[in-house]
């Protein structure tokens, strides 16, 4: 049996603290349904006002929150999305705008930095005069951090770029935020000036946050209107859920100020990782809390054999590719767990026993 278990598979696998039991315990609550829900609306009026936007709602995940905000965004089937080859929208979230939506995806390749050339995307914009054999443009969606490549930030200047073509040409832009509180302390900048020329944001509240549950879209009334309708045809209607926005209020007051410290102990990580003869990390592309490590042919292992061999050691990853893992860190990863994590990275590459059982 493994004694210690360093958990490095994602930002969402965090156990919810003891503050945050107890504030789940004492929240007052009602139906969210019926949009009375008191602990509900001060999570979603608090995420609104911080994000700048006119109004929230909470809904049980991210994919949700994103198909949500596209759909209310592409209410004819038949609309078409701008959005990156390598985003989550496209790539994690089992197709549900086409699914259940009947909005085409229209990709443009994402750079190493996780942006779309300003160009290329102006350039995937049909042509209103061809509407009767193209699908309708409507929406742009960008991806802040871009968990594809590495949890990298989109700046407020880029945002802006694509929020002006994205007037020009009569659309709507969605930023999937699911770590835009990660890309606000990486970059120094508040997260409203980040989302500024948005029309609607997703903020995950289970991931850099750490709360256990949800994610909150925010917008303008007459959005989030429309909003609050789809997620009940969605089946996210679930009534007394004061007891996990609460969880999230905690989130917000103690995880939010933790973060700058989970992009430290990235870059510590990184650092020490691309020191391990055979293994190989960009260091300056670690700006939030994601790593990728590519895994050298010379080394002798694979990212399948690697990943089972640290798994023994109690270091749980996740492999990305025949060559590739994925390091996430998060607030209950301490220091000490990164040096743990690091001596094991040496020991299972260069194929040194596991001591760390009974």
């Amino acid at each position: 049996m493994v004694k210690r278990i360093v958990d490095l598979r994602s930002d969402t696998v965090t156990k919810p603290t003891e503050t945050m039991r107890a504030a789940m315990e004492g929240a007052e609550v009602g139906d969210d349904v019926l949009e009375h829900d008191p602990t509900a609306f001060h999570l979603e009026s608090e995420m609104a006002k911080i994000m700048g936007k006119e109004a929230g709602l909470f809904v049980p995940s991210g994919t949700m929150a994103n198909l949500i905000s596209v759909l209310v965004h592409c209410e004819s089937r038949g609309s078409e999305v701008i959005l990156g080859h390598n985003s989550h929208i496209h790539i994690y979230e089992n197709g549900g705008i086409s699914t259940l939506g009947g909005v085409h995806p229209r990709t443009v390749k994402n750079n190493d930095d996780g942006t779309m050339d300003i160009d290329l995307i102006e350039a995937a914009i049909r042509d209103p005069k061809e509407e009767i054999v193209f699908p309708t443009t409507r929406l742009i969606c960008l991806e802040n951090t871009h968990c594809n490549h590495g949890g990298r930030c989109l700046s407020a200047e880029y945002t802006d770029r694509v929020g002006q073509i994205a007037k020009k040409h009569g659309l709507k832009l969605h930023i999937d935020g699911a770590r835009i509180f990660n890309a606000s302390v990486a970059l120094g900048v508040p997260v409203d000036r980040l989302v500024q020329a948005a029309d609607s944001v997703s903020v995950c509240l289970s991931k850099g946050l750490g709360a256990p549950v949800g994610s909150v879209i925010v917008g303008s009334n007459s959005f989030i209107a429309k909003a609050r309708r789809l997620r009940k045809t969605l089946g996210g209607g679930m009534r007394q859920i004061g007891i996990l926005c609460a969880a999230a209020l905690v989130a917000l007051q103690e995880n939010l100020p933790k973060l700058e410290s989970d992009h430290k102990k990235a870059r510590l990580l990184a650092d020490g990782l691309n020191k391990i003869q055979g293994l190989r990390v960009d260091t300056s592309s670690v700006e939030t809390n994601i790593i990728y490590v590519e895994i050298e042919e010379f080394s002798g292992t694979t990212a399948i054999k690697l990943c089972k061999d640290l798994e023994e050691y109690g270091i749980l990853l996740k492999q990305t590719g025949l060559s590739r893992l994925r390091v996430v860190l998060h607030h209950q990863i301490s220091e000490s767990d990164v040096q743990f994590a690091l001596s094991c990275f040496q020991k299972a590459v260069n194929g040194v026993q596991n001591e760390n059982g009974n």
